[in-house]
């Protein structure tokens, strides 16, 4: 059988480990997808260092549009990035009847419905298990390997950088700004790492590890978002001490109420295997009815790792490129017509349990006055350290950290009790707030 042809749009770190894993690995590959894949044409605006990768028996052009009007061409992979030219590009595939395979989460997770929709109006598949957690197969675990289970709660460390990050800061004792110049030099964080540090990078993954799980459509501008930029090393300090690690998390769970989707930091026990992965590797926990709760681990970006997931849905598409359309796994895991309105909760309807850290004034009465108002806001308390914070007061006393550890409360709540607590003249600085999950 004539092998498949593909068009790959942009040629960069995955596009090219994408070709050379192709090359490297084509005769395993064509023995399980029934016949070969071939990359015959790629568009980069850069053409000489195109051209100088793939070698001469691969067309390289300029215009990616050159490569969707191909009639030869069966599957288009999009790895330019962003929602802009690439957004118009997969949507001009599809019209034009091609697979598409993506690895752009952002482009999904913000556009994704009006996506799909095309692709199941003209029969087409769009493939994206490169868009999350890099190589570890966590979309075709949601979609396929855990459909007899009703999914309760994923848990993921799906950004490498602010992993790394994290990892750097509890081992170092350095705070955020010194670990986040060394990860840039080190190739670990972009010159420009907003997408990453503020969390937004992990939330595009979240959303659409939540729309599969719940039979939601996808919707990032629901998602809470909280990055890593006002973490201390005092705070991964005390959370070491109390036995727990703190995690940048992409959380989505159901409730009685509807669905959570937030990212942010939480202290996570340390006895949890997800509070180990270190470094920039990626965790994904996720809790089923039927078979609890399973871990997936891996290199969560990278040329080759993000290599692995694209060629996997290259052979997926390959295997079903002839299939009845309604026979093909469904995009988002449900079938179009059986997706759920389930609410997404707004972030002060999420309920769970918090660290807060006080530096107030070393006197009498203070923790008795900061206990007594959150007892009053109906706020339980699970334990209360205090530490010293070895600094001077604006009047000339001494400061202590107060550490406190709640029982489960509505974030809504917590939030007008910290307001009420940030204006008592004892509390001497910012308080630090971060959520804690206990994941079992």
């Amino acid at each position: 059988m004539k092998p498949i042809q593909v068009g790959l749009l942009g040629i960069g770190t995955v596009g090219s480990g994408t070709f050379n894993v192709l090359k490297r690995n084509q005769e395993e590959i064509r023995r399980r997808a029934g016949r070969g894949i071939e990359i015959t044409m790629v568009a980069d605006l850069d053409t000489a260092r195109a051209q100088s990768i793939v070698g001469s028996g691969v067309t390289v052009v300029n215009d990616a549009r050159a490569v969707i009007a191909n009639p030869e061409i069966d599957i288009v992979i999009e790895l330019i990035g962003g929602y802009g030219i690439a957004k118009a590009l997969v949507l001009e595939a599809i019209a034009a009847g091609k697979h598409v395979v993506t690895a752009n989460k952002a482009l999904l997770a913000v556009h994704g419905t009006e996506i799909f929709a095309a692709a199941s109006a003209k029969g087409v598949m769009v493939a994206f298990e490169a868009a999350v957690a890099g190589g570890i197969p966590i979309i075709k675990a949601l979609r396929e390997g855990l459909t007899a289970n009703s999914i309760q709660w994923i848990a993921g460390i799906i950004n490498g950088t602010t992993n790394f990050i994290l990892s750097e800061m509890r081992d170092k004792g350095l705070d955020f700004d010194v670990v986040l110049k060394e990860a840039q030099r080190l190739g670990y964080a972009e010159a420009d790492p907003t997408f990453d540090i503020e969390g937004v990078d992990a939330a595009h993954k979240v959303t659409l590890m939540s729309a599969i799980a719940f039979g939601i459509p996808v919707q990032f501008e629901k998602a809470y978002v909280e990055g890593i930029t006002q973490l201390g090393a005092t705070d991964i300090k005390y959370a070491e001490q109390l036995g727990y690690r703190i995690k940048l998390l992409g959380i989505t769970k159901r409730t009685a109420k509807g669905i959570e989707l937030r990212v942010h930091p939480s202290l996570v026990p340390a006895k949890r295997l997800i509070a180990n992965v270190e470094g920039a590797m990626n965790a994904v926990v996720v809790q089923g009815d039927a078979v609890g709760a399973t871990l997936y681990y891996g290199k969560g970006a990278g040329s080759e790792p993000t290599a692995s997931a694209v060629i996997a849905d290259l052979v997926d598409i390959t295997r079903l490129h002839t299939a009845d359309p309604h026979q093909r796994v469904p995009h988002l895991a449900f079938q179009p017509d059986a997706m759920s309105d389930l609410l997404v909760l707004p972030m002060s309807e999420v309920v769970t349990s918090y660290y807060l850290r006080l530096r107030v004034a070393d006197e009498a009465g203070v923790l008795a006055q900061v206990t007594g108002l959150l007892a009053g806001a109906g706020i339980s308390i699970d334990a209360v350290l205090q530490r010293e914070a070895d600094e001077v007061s604006g009047e000339g006393g001494t400061s202590t950290d107060l550490i406190i550890l709640t029982h489960d409360t509505r974030e809504g709540t917590m939030t007008d009790a910290l307001s009420q607590l940030q204006k008592l003249p004892t509390v001497l600085a910012p308080i630090v707030r971060i959520r804690k999950e206990e994941l079992n």
